[in-house]
This record gives structure tokens, sequence and C-alpha cells, in this order.
């Protein structure tokens, strides 16, 4: 049956001909307990886990340095259910044809891929509008938010204007939280080192320019990590090697159909690399498996030249939240076979093959001569030292000479500050030395950037870029980089006392002020399911050097189980430190 409201009413037989009586509506939803439904999940801790929890864990950072975050899904808060409804009724799939649209509103991958092109704002004033550029200005930065609820009032709340501004796990949340509440089970899943494969050839191409500095003027990129989403049907147009997980992605990359919207693509094909399949396989199989070329480009010539390719950075460490506990499970396996088997690169040949890629003559493409270059060096960032904001950060490139022979090399350096996409904003430090490597000689070259230098240009993602080009005399160019992720300071949250229903209990937040100076514009943003109504927000006077604040405010719970509290702590110097408790009722 098609899912929605429908009117329900009772006509007696006896009255004859007077009209039916109304008793009112009601809203069909799809249903994973009943094994006949297209999205029947037969384990219970997965249906409790996947469409009636409202809280979630949500992971980012980097391949290194691994971090995540709670977040509100509320699917079954207020009016989010109404919300998600009539997000079906703006969809432009339903204002071209809405007979039709509505009738095939029985059919979750339907559904999925209409639901992925509303929650980004890009053809049909969708839910989020999407914002990389690092300023924020005119609305919420993305990583201020807590919930998918706020988001999703405020789109209502404005005439169904798009919500400013979100990034891919607010895309991610906000559409997990719209599928499970049509009773869809639903994921979040993040894979690090994402391929952003722009002109579907499974490779990524990077440039950097003589000085080291990546150049923003590929299409192509690699994220630190991206979020998407895996909900869970049969796939009764693919057969049934195809159903379970299906992979969908809010977040406005690349048109499908002419439009923002991607997936449902199967798991399984990805794995099996069938990407002539439906829906956008090959854009989601590239993500976890495209190859990586990094040139060097003369900016005045044009003119690019190899430095050296990679076929097993790409797709790392694939994450999601454990069913019914708050730990990370590595997917990774379920995307692909592992790195570097035989397996694995005929599984890439065949996609390879299936996009007629195997046989067409790519001008862009390196010679076999040059993917054949060795190079003569070398070279490594190691860290040395807290990878935290408000330190100095610290650390060491390595360079090793391969050769018997000695070698001279020029080495130019660079950090910038980047988005999580990687995208550099502001250059932070430049430096460069020239060096001679004696015969397999390995040397030490200690870095320091300090925080005042980075501190101003920092972006809210808290990552910088470290690059250092090595130009070996008589050798190929060696590139060095690693990205860096700076943890915020922490934030504790303590429940002063037992937490009963419709009684009053404390809780206090506590921060203290890691750096030596003042830190000021201080907000608290508090929020819980059945713990509190709506966002709580407290202003939190400014700070000095190493002094430590606490906050107290009070709860009333109206629901007895296991409920979360979150909180999101931001002030001048650092953005958007998140923490969350899980309160007992």
């Amino acid at each position: 049956a098609v899912i929605g409201r429908y009117k329900l009413s009772v006509q007696s037989t006896s009255s004859g001909s007077s009209s039916p009586a109304s008793l009112g509506t009601f809203v069909l939803l799809f249903n994973p307990w009943s094994s006949g439904d297209d999205v029947f999940m037969p384990n219970k801790a997965e249906c409790e886990e996947y469409v009636l929890e409202e809280f979630g864990i949500i992971f980012a950072g980097n391949k290194n340095h691994i971090n995540s975050f709670g977040w509100n899904f509320g699917q079954f808060q207020g009016d989010i259910l109404n919300i998600c409804l009539s997000m079906l009724d703006r969809s432009l799939n339903y204002r071209k044809d809405p007979a039709t649209d509505v009738s095939h509103r029985n059919d979750p991958k339907y559904l999925g891929r209409v639901l992925s092109a509303m929650v980004n704002a890009n053809d049909d004033q969708g839910v989020v509008l999407g914002n990389w550029s690092g300023n924020y200005e005119g609305g919420k930065s993305p990583s201020s938010w807590t919930g998918s609820g706020e988001i999703l009032q405020n789109w209502k709340k404005s005439g169904f204007r798009p919500v400013r501004y979100g990034q891919c796990w607010v895309f991610a949340a906000v559409l997990t939280t719209v599928l499970r509440c049509l009773g869809i089970p639903t994921r979040t899943i993040t894979n690090f080192s994402s391929a952003h494969d722009a002109d579907g050839n499974l490779r990524v191409d990077e440039f950097y320019d003589a000085s080291g500095n990546h150049l923003d003027r590929a299409a192509d990129s690699i994220w630190n990590f991206h979020v998407w989403n895996e909900s869970w049907f049969s796939r009764s147009d693919l057969g049934p090697s195809y159903s379970g997980w299906q992979i969908l992605d809010a977040t406005p990359q690349e048109e499908s159909g002419g439009i923002y919207q991607c997936g449902p693509a199967s798991r399984n094909a990805i794995k099996e690399g069938d990407v002539d399949l439906d829906y956008d396989c090959p854009f989601v199989f590239a993500e976890v498996n495209a190859d990586c070329m990094y040139w060097n480009y003369d900016t005045t010539t044009g003119k690019k030249t190899l430095m050296f390719s990679e076929s097993t950075v790409i797709g790392q460490f694939i994450s999601t939240k454990a069913v019914g506990r708050d730990d990370r499970v590595d997917v990774t396996n379920d995307y692909k076979y592992e790195e570097g088997s035989k397996k694995e690169r005929d599984t890439f040949k065949k996609a390879r093959r299936k996009l007629g890629l195997e046989d067409k003559f790519d001008p862009t493409a390196p010679t076999p001569q040059e993917i054949d270059q060795k190079p003569d060096i070398s070279g490594r960032f190691k860290v040395a030292g807290p990878l935290e904001v408000g330190k100095d950060l610290n650390l060491i490139l390595v360079l090793a000479n391969l050769q018997s022979d000695a070698k001279t090399v020029h080495v130019n350096m660079t950090a910038w500050s980047t988005v999580y996409t990687r995208r550099p904003v502001h250059e932070i430090w430049r430096d460069s030395i020239s060096i001679t490597l004696s015969p397999k000689e390995e040397k030490q070259f200690p870095i320091k950037i300090p925080y005042n230098g980075y501190q101003q240009q920092l972006t809210t993602d808290n990552t910088i870029q470290v690059t250092a080009l090595c130009h070996v005399e008589g050798g190929i160019q060696v590139l060095v980089q690693r990205d860096i992720t700076l943890d915020n300071p922490a934030i504790d949250i303590q429940v002063l006392g037992e937490a009963k229903v419709n009684k009053e209990v404390d809780v206090e937040v506590t921060f203290t002020n890691p750096i030596d100076m003042e830190v000021m514009d201080c907000v608290l943003q508090v929020e819980g399911n059945d713990l509190l109504r709506g966002i709580l927000e407290i202003d939190v006077p400014p700070l000095k050097a190493s002094e430590k604040s606490s906050t107290k405010f009070k709860l009333i719970p109206f629901e007895t189980g296991p409920k979360h509290l979150l909180v999101n702590f931001s002030c001048d110097k650092f953005a958007d430190i998140k923490t969350f408790k899980m309160v007992n009722v």
C-alpha cells in the first residue's frame, strides 16, 4: 500500500443513503517488523536501532584520527512526521505529476531517491543549503547543529525556505530522521579518504604547484571523510542478491538524472563491481575504490607531470554506530574485497570494463612509463606532540635516500587550513630547505607551527594540510603530505542526582580554558529528547587563561528510559565542542 495520510470513515448499511461518518485520519508507514513488507528486517535488535532509536553517533576526523559526535535524530518528536510527509508533496516529481508520484509511494527505492533530492536545497528548494567555503555568514555553521529537529522545524517555519548551512553529515543525519520516521531502517555511514570522482573515470586527479600548494583546479577531490546513508529494503528491480543495505546520498555532489540525488545503489553491487546497475553505482564505487593520481602542475606552461599514483588509499575505515551500543563498527569489508588482493583488483577491472574505460584511450591518463617511474627518495610527516587546538603543532619531516649515491633535494613546504573536504582555505605557513642526503641516509627536520600562527586561519573543521614538495636533482619529484585534524579541548557533563519523570534534576557542564588568553562569546547549547523541550541556549561569561567555568541548569524529564543529553559549547577561539551523556530516567 501507498504510505501517507488516509481518511477513515464508516458507512452504516441500515441507514440507507446517508453520507458516511468520518472517524478521522491515520498515517500508514512502512513496517520493517512485517515479513511481507519491502523493508522487512528479520533482526529485531536492528529494527530497534535503525527505526526506533532517536539518538545516533556520527564518525568524522580523518583516517589517522577518527573522532565522533552525538546526534539527535528525533524522528518521533512533535511535528516531524507532518514535515516528512510535506517533503514528499514538495518534491519535483509531485509538482510535475501528483497522481503518478503518489502511486509510487509504496516503493522504498522510489521514496529514498526522491528524499535524497529533497534533503538538499539544490533544484527543489529542499531542506538544507550546502556550504563548503569556510565562511558561514547569513546562517549557522554546519558543525553547530546537534540534531535534525531544529533544522526540519526551521524549514517549515520559514515557509519551506532552505536552512543555512549543511555539510555531508547534516544531509545524512536529516535523511536518517526522515526515513526512520517513515519506517525505513536507515543508518549513517562514514567513509574516510572518500573520493569525489566528477568525471566518471574511477580516477581522482590532484594537482600541486612547484611550491607544494594544493591547487583547487580539479573537479575531482579526496575528502578526509564523507557521510552518506544506508537504508534496508528489497530490490525487486535487480533480484534478491542485490537486496539488503542500499546506499543513498543526499549531499549535492553530482547530478543524477538531471538533479542532485544519489541512490539507491545496492551495497552488494558495489562490492561486486556491478556498476551498470541502478542507481548511481559508478559514483559510489569510485567513492570507496578510485585510484589517485598526484600531479605537479606548472602554472605558467600548463604542463603536468605525474609524481605518483596510489590504488589503496581511497575508502578506509568505513564506519557506522554499533547496534544497541555507542561503539564504532567497521563495515569496509562489506564495500570491497581486501585492498591489494587479487579479487579486489579483478573487481576494479570489471567495473572499468563495464563503464567502457578499459578500451577507451584517455589522453589525460598517465602513461605506463610515468606510472613505472621510481622515486629516489621517500618522505613522511611524523607527529611530534599533541594535536590540539590551542597548542603549537609539532611535526617532523623524515626524508630517506633510497639510492646508493648521494642526492641533493630542494624542499618547498606549505601548511594550509582546509575544510574537511581538503579544500584549501588560508595559507598558514611556508618554508623551504635544500639538503644533501648521503647514500641510504635518513634525515629528520623538525617543524613547528605555533598556535598564534594558525589560530586566525583555522576553519570550524580544525583541519590543516601540510605538504612538502621535494625536487630531487636529476630525479622525479616526490610529494609528501599529511592531513591533520586537531582535537578541541574537552567539556564535561555531570547529572547531579537521580533523574525521575516530572522531577527537577540539576545538570552541571564544566569547561576549562586551556589557552593563555581570554575566551569570549561563550555559548552553551543543550538538547535531548524527553529531557527538555526545544533547545536550551545559555550565555557563559568570558573565561580568563586557564579559568574553569561551571554552568548549571535544570531538567524535568517527561519519559522514562535511557535518554541522551547533547551539549555543544562555542566561543571565539573554539568552535563547536561537543559531547553527550546518557541519562537513565
